[in-house]
């Protein structure tokens, strides 16, 4: 009975976002540490493992039909529990190679290999704390709160932006063809931060017994069902203001039409990303 609503330029902003679309989505030269990586040392060892298994020349396979695959590997296992003959190409080894080959592409496609990536999710940043506003002034007011459960259906692509926009699983070096061995124990990790059915909750609470004013609103966020630590705070919970004032260049400065406009003059990709 429920009305759903379909807004896809909050929750596919990628879509709606020019400067992302022309710069990144189809621009092969953004591409380029995901290139370099199918073609480096790591990649190539795998290449040659599953040439030599398939009994052909290493020169009939490339990088992206060993991530084929891989995925149909994957996929039948995380699915229906079933092991793939597809599996038996694989040892753990290569299987981190190729769990890297992806995240390098989410890192520079979705995640923080350019500012446009995640500034492009401003709006649906700005929409939840719209939503939470708003069930504040109703609670002070002593009105019934009208929408308390709001549900924003989306994709891992809405999902990964949002939560590189908030700082989270960031790591201290970029993801870069070069540096496999020394990202092995990184953060970024899409396999872990969008999974299937991936979910985002913001839970605000109004507390009774508290101290100060500020304390009356708390705010807890769960990804994939597990509470999140803050930044700000290196706390599972914390006060609304204080969450909204760590935030504050997000919500008062980002604004989509301009983050997303495409240069009127000519430069290059790179030097604009």
């Amino acid at each position: 009975e429920t009305e759903v609503e379909v807004n896809d330029s909050l929750m596919r902003f990628f879509d709606h976002c020019a400067k992302f679309v022309a710069l990144v989505e189809e621009n092969d030269a953004a591409m380029c540490q995901v290139n370099a990586f199918k073609e480096g040392p790591e990649m190539r060892k795998v290449l040659e493992k599953v040439a030599s298994a398939l009994c052909l020349p290493v020169e009939e396979l490339n990088a992206d039909l060993v991530q084929v695959a891989f995925l149909t590997c994957s996929y039948e296992l995380a699915i229906k529990n079933v092991t793939s003959p597809w599996c038996s190409l694989f040892s753990e080894e290569d299987a981190k190679v190729l769990e890297y080959l992806n995240d390098l592409k989410q890192y520079w496609k979705r995640g923080y290999g350019y500012d446009i990536n995640s500034r492009a999710s401003c709006i649906l940043f700005q929409d939840i704390f719209q939503h939470l506003d708003k069930a504040v002034e109703e609670s002070k007011s002593s009105n019934p709160i009208s929408s308390p459960l709001i549900v924003q259906v989306g994709h891992a692509e809405t999902l990964q932006p949002l939560l590189a926009l908030m700082g989270f699983f960031k790591d201290d070096e970029p993801l870069k063809a070069n540096n496999y061995v020394r990202q092995t124990h990184r953060k970024f990790r899409s396999g872990r931060i969008v999974p299937y059915a991936a979910n985002l909750v913001f839970v605000l609470y109004h507390c009774d017994q508290v101290k100060t004013s500020e304390e009356e609103y708390q705010v807890q966020m769960l990804l994939n069902e597990k509470l999140m630590s803050f930044h700000h705070s290196n706390e599972t919970i914390s006060t609304y203001a204080d969450l909204k004032d760590y935030y504050k260049e997000i919500l008062e400065n980002c604004r989509f039409k301009e983050e997303c406009e495409l240069p009127k003059i000519n430069i290059t990709a790179v030097d604009e990303l």
